[in-house]
């Protein structure tokens, strides 16, 4: 990926609300083209090392920087005794998909566009071109985002080399529309197991089927009022949905058991066994004895963090107002050991492992403005 602007040194904040139509355009189709560039470079989840080795390599090129890899996650930082430090963080991996990518009209469409290659054009581009930043910055690129947490970078890079990933504060370049998304919600992944008394089709009246069971249970699923808690300013509204079902024996035997699936969604003013009691209390009156509730997996929340000077400095910079995360993403894992941090980069995120995902020129240029204002302000974005 080559670079697309000459490195700025510090103290030009003016020059970056200067900034021209022309100037956000041409910036914008340089973006596009290195989005394109890494799109082009299928990276499904443990295929990581080809994105890997190419920003590695521009990395590398940078002198300003220290780079170290650790398996394909790379990690580059500045190193001028800043006060501050703030990660900028982006995973390499993308879900399953066609790997077919098309750049034309201020657009990249592909595997991976908006989550998130756009959002590692961006921060590759950072890297590069600001050499002496205002607040010292750490880059982040990770492995195995879109599968089990067991896999993940992030993770692998907290347990193995913690060091590496101390900041004040941190910037999650998921897809956010160029918006500050705060915080994200909890997931449960739930099973719901009822039982019966199995007997033969043709005498099903000597049985009891587990299946028809689930009618009540059902409905209320179906009746459920989801929670809407405001956090700064910010509503995380919250989710319960089937997800899965498993029953039947044979086709001529009324099932004894049917496990349906569930996904709970919950608000980062929950802990995850708060989140776990408000389902079972919802769904207790349809069980009775013999019949489990159990929680499969956990994915705790994390809070808005914009309280922080750091990131209320970024808040300012950015033209849109602030919105709840409404999923859950890796600033789970900088909260949980905390670094306050926030999910900020370009691309939709509704368009997010949809077939045909995109993202456009001017969502990659006002990305990059915002952030490299942001890192070239420093102190004086932060009020000191």
């Amino acid at each position: 990926m080559a670079e697309t602007a000459e490195p700025i040194e510090e103290h030009e904040p003016d020059r970056l609300r200067s900034f021209q139509t022309d100037e956000l355009r041409g910036l914008g189709l340089n973006l596009v083209e290195a989005t394109g560039r890494l799109v082009g470079i299928p990276s499904v989840s443990f295929h990581e090392q080809a994105i890997a080795d190419e920003l590695y390599e521009q990395l590398l090129r940078h002198r300003h920087l220290d780079v170290e890899r650790v398996g394909d996650n790379l990690v580059a930082s500045t190193r001028l005794g800043r006060r501050q430090r703030v990660i900028l963080a982006g995973h390499l991996d993308t879900v399953p998909g066609d790997a077919a990518v098309s750049v034309e009209n201020d657009r990249v469409t592909g595997l991976g566009a908006a989550d998130m290659k756009g959002g590692l054009a961006v921060l590759s581009w950072l890297a590069g071109t600001v050499t002496k930043p205002a607040i010292d910055l750490t880059f982040v690129f990770y492995v195995a985002e879109e599968v089990a947490q067991e896999h993940n970078g992030l993770g692998d890079l907290q347990r193995r080399r913690p060091e590496l990933l101390q900041a004040d504060a941190a910037v999650l370049a998921e897809p956010t529309g160029g918006v500050l998304e705060l915080g994200c919600q909890g997931s449960l992944q739930l099973q719901v197991t009822l039982v019966g008394q199995r007997a033969h089709a043709a005498r099903s009246w000597m049985g009891e089927n587990a299946i028809h069971r689930l009618a009540p249970l059902l409905e209320v699923l179906g009746r459920y009022s989801p929670r809407e808690p405001v956090l700064d300013g910010c509503v995380f509204k919250e989710s319960l949905q089937a997800v899965g079902l498993e029953a039947g024996v044979a086709a001529n035997v009324v099932p004894d058991s049917a496990t349906l699936r569930l996904n709970h969604r919950y608000a980062p003013d929950r802990s995850p066994s708060e989140a776990f009691a408000s389902v079972e209390a919802l769904l207790r009156p349809v069980m009775r004895d013999g019949d489990e509730l159990t929680i499969l997996d956990i994915a705790e929340a994390a809070p808005p963090s914009l309280s922080h000077p750091v990131l209320a400095a970024l808040a300012r910079v950015v033209e849109a107002p602030p919105r709840a995360k409404l999923g859950w993403t890796d600033v789970a894992r900088f909260s949980a050991v905390g670094v306050p941090d926030v999910n900020f980069g370009p691309g939709r995120p509704e368009l997010a492992h949809v077939p045909g995902e995109w993202v456009e020129a001017d969502e990659l240029a006002r990305t990059a403005v915002a952030l490299r204002r942001f890192v070239l302000e420093g102190d004086r974005a932060l009020g000191r």
